[in-house]
């Protein structure tokens, strides 16, 4: 499990491609391969990789399997590149995100970038399938970054999150501009209510779930926006 806090920036250093994976050779920030061992999870731009080798106090060398390497971003990165990475939550630590798994749901592309006074307001765009998972306020990962949805319009399939400094300055964000694909994992808590409310809805209307969302929507509205979701920090 991660927190969706970035510990830091790593570089790609160098790349090779073998038969069903790709391994990257990743260059650390000092200090965050202390204690680093084979086997140790990852959150690398919000992918869980696994360390197979140990290259030296400030490296690591990870497998990506081909599957992987489709779904996510990993598969159009190259050497001289950046990443967020964030080491596997230990026992008791504080979360200071949300709980996220390094498995990523779909590439968002990036349609818009705004700098506002100090922030960077990046707008992502949404696959209809996940549409009904991303609510205002609530918590998303961006490549392994814990952040709030600002703003979001489900029909037109986007949403907007705000980067404080401190986030553009720990981050690869900075670097992102529109047409950019960016990796994001749904908060599975949302995920988990929104699938339940559902089929619940299903069960208790049957055949006439149809029609309370064809009502629903005459007023702007969707199932999804009767839920009484968790607030962001």
């Amino acid at each position: 499990m991660f927190t969706g806090i970035i510990q830091g920036i790593a570089a790609i250093e160098a790349i090779q491609d073998q038969q069903g994976l790709r391994a990257f050779d990743l260059v650390f920030p000092p200090g965050f391969c202390d204690g680093l061992e084979v086997g140790a999870s990852v959150s690398v731009d919000g992918v869980c990789l696994t360390v197979t080798r140990i290259l030296s106090p400030t490296s690591a060398s990870f497998d990506i399997m081909l599957k992987s390497l489709d779904l996510t971003t990993l598969g159009g990165y190259a050497e001289g590149g950046q990443v967020n990475v964030e080491r596997a939550a230990r026992d008791g630590a504080e979360i200071g995100g949300h709980p996220l798994s390094g498995h990523v749901d779909f590439r968002a592309p990036v349609l818009d970038v705004r700098v506002m006074d100090n922030n960077r307001v990046l707008r992502l765009g949404i696959p209809p399938d996940f549409r009904k998972y991303v609510f205002s306020k609530g918590y998303i990962a961006v490549n392994g970054a814990s952040l709030t949805v600002a703003e979001v319009d489900r029909e037109e399939g986007w949403f907007d999150v705000w980067l404080i400094p401190e986030t553009r300055r720990a981050t690869v964000f900075e670097q992102k501009q529109a047409g950019d694909l960016l990796n994001v994992e749904i908060d599975r808590s949302t995920q988990v209510v929104v699938d339940t409310v559902r089929e619940t809805v299903q069960a208790c209307f049957g055949r006439l779930q149809p029609l309370l969302e064809a009502a629903l929507r005459e007023k702007g509205l969707a199932l999804e926006d009767l839920l009484q979701l968790p607030r962001s920090r």
